[in-house]
């Protein structure tokens, strides 16, 4: 066996060597630390310094490669959107202290930090997949621990019952996209992404196939009529869960999703535009609607997400090199600005225990940094200039039109200003609604404080420096 594959993992081994040093500093934490509400080592100090490391080692593309027989497929693009999970995932770990340093949850920290990273290793494999069963085993390794983390508040009813709508969730789109897949084999005789291409004719097995492997995507991403589990599982999940559920996995599975859509079903093109067209519309739509009538903010980002969702679809509809690069600066822009939002809605949660809107009432008066950022992250969603988010969305705009896919776009328009209303009503009700009993004034911790400064220097600065944009673009359709 050449051993010398095991370097075109690099990224890989790198987050196990990561994801063991966790492990064994968790399971050697002498019981006193574990009870520990303060800053032991294992909480957040040692992840964050492990995931900055192993970001930075990893920033520089390697050379395009083919390992294990096919098996793992790598090039250059993947360590951008790798890097782009990586931001988010330190983000969350920094974002997560102060819930970490609860006296229910202190003693599980190890159990956290663990759960994300195997989670996150999945999404690796996902993404460098040169065979569907490596997709698939990346798949299910990225989902069980998620399943962990959203019960992750077990003693808690909404968290236990958020873990379970998901395991069911999981389960049942695993198992349509699994069926898929075993209807590919059988019309093919293979599950290698390069082979395959050649193989797909089109006949109504493979068609069907297409149908059941998009269905069990199309959970995994919330898209419109498979996003049903959503609001209940955001709502119910510990908020730096639901930040990394609604960022990191929704990113990476968009990324894998277009993958295979332009790279194995490209024989089908015609078939899945139609398909998506269709299921970017309504998505954006409906998600936006049921948004605008929600009072919990949680279930009202969790819409929030489904609509970005549909957005994302505008880049994969194309299948073009300036949809894949619009499609990764988006999910990187957006991951600034709703890690942020919920960065807030975690620090506000901890001094209420409520997530309604009447909640972050007169928060300007008490808190008004707090309050300015939440209102620079909306914006930024909302695609308003000059904020990162409004150039995302003006290049994922405009790689749909220039793909010939016009009224998509202008759905999608017309959508931006009807989320733009519910943002508003929370920036309304932070500046102008009255309350007698405000959020009192208070002081985040120093992590927390890191990672609401590492949102804002990516919600301006990403708009700014147009190289993020150029180094994205210029690795784009190397898949």
């Amino acid at each position: 066996m050449d051993y010398s594959q095991f370097l075109y993992m690099r990224e890989e081994l790198s987050l196990i060597v990561v994801l063991l040093v966790l492990l064994l500093a968790d399971l050697f934490m002498s019981p006193d630390a574990h009870k520990q509400t303060g800053t032991p080592v294992l909480n957040t100090v040692l992840p964050v310094t492990l995931m900055t490391l192993h970001t930075l080692i990893n920033l520089i593309p390697g050379q395009t490669a083919d390992a294990f027989g096919g098996m793992y497929h790598y090039v250059p693009m993947h360590t951008i959107v790798k890097s782009v999970l990586n931001i988010g995932t330190l983000i969350v770990f920094l974002m997560a202290h102060e819930w970490m340093k609860r006296e229910d949850t202190a003693f599980k920290q190890g159990e956290f930090y663990v759960l994300t990273v195997s989670t996150l290793f999945g999404m690796y494999l996902m993404i460098s997949a040169g065979h569907f069963l490596m997709f698939f085993i990346g798949l299910e390794t990225a989902s069980i621990p998620m399943a962990a983390l959203i019960a992750f508040d077990k003693y808690r009813h909404h968290s236990a019952e958020a873990g379970a709508k998901y395991i069911l969730t999981a389960l049942f789109s695993s198992a349509l996209l699994l069926f898929g897949l075993s209807m590919i084999y059988g019309s093919t005789g293979t599950l290698y992404f390069d082979e395959l291409p050649g193989r797909i004719e089109g006949n109504p097995l493979q068609i069907m196939a297409f149908v059941f492997f998009f269905t069990g995507m199309a959970f995994k991403l919330s898209l419109v009529p498979f996003h049903l589990w959503t609001a209940d599982v955001y709502e119910g999940a510990p908020s730096a869960v639901t930040a990394y559920l609604s960022v990191v996995s929704k990113g990476a599975a968009a990324f894998v999703l277009m993958t295979m859509l332009i790279k194995v079903f490209a024989p089908m093109t015609d078939d899945w535009q139609t398909v998506l067209y269709w299921v970017t519309i309504v998505t954006i739509t409906i998600a936006n609607l049921f948004a605008i009538r929600q009072q919990n903010l949680k279930r009202l980002m969790a819409f929030s997400s489904v609509s970005q969702a549909g957005y994302i679809m505008l880049g994969v509809i194309g299948g073009t090199a300036q949809g894949m690069t619009a499609l990764v600066y988006y999910v990187l822009v957006y991951a600034v600005a709703n890690l942020s939002v919920f960065a807030v809605i975690t620090i506000i949660a901890l001094r209420s225990h409520k997530f309604t809107l009447e909640e972050y009432a007169g928060l300007y008066r008490t808190n008004p940094k707090i309050a300015l950022l939440m209102t620079l992250s909306l914006f930024s969603l909302a695609g308003i200039p000059p904020f990162a988010g409004f150039f995302s969305k003006f290049f994922i705009f405009m790689s749909a039109f220039n793909a010939g896919f016009h009224l998509p776009v202008f759905i999608a328009l017309v959508n931006t200003v009807v989320s733009l209303y519910y943002y508003l009503l929370i920036v309304k009700a932070m500046y102008i609604t009255p309350s007698d009993n405000p959020v009192p004034t208070f002081r985040s911790d120093a992590f927390t404080r890191w990672a609401l400064a590492l949102c804002v220097i990516g919600i301006v600065g990403l708009g700014i420096a147009s190289i993020v944009y150029q180094t994205i673009d210029k690795f784009a359709f190397g898949i």
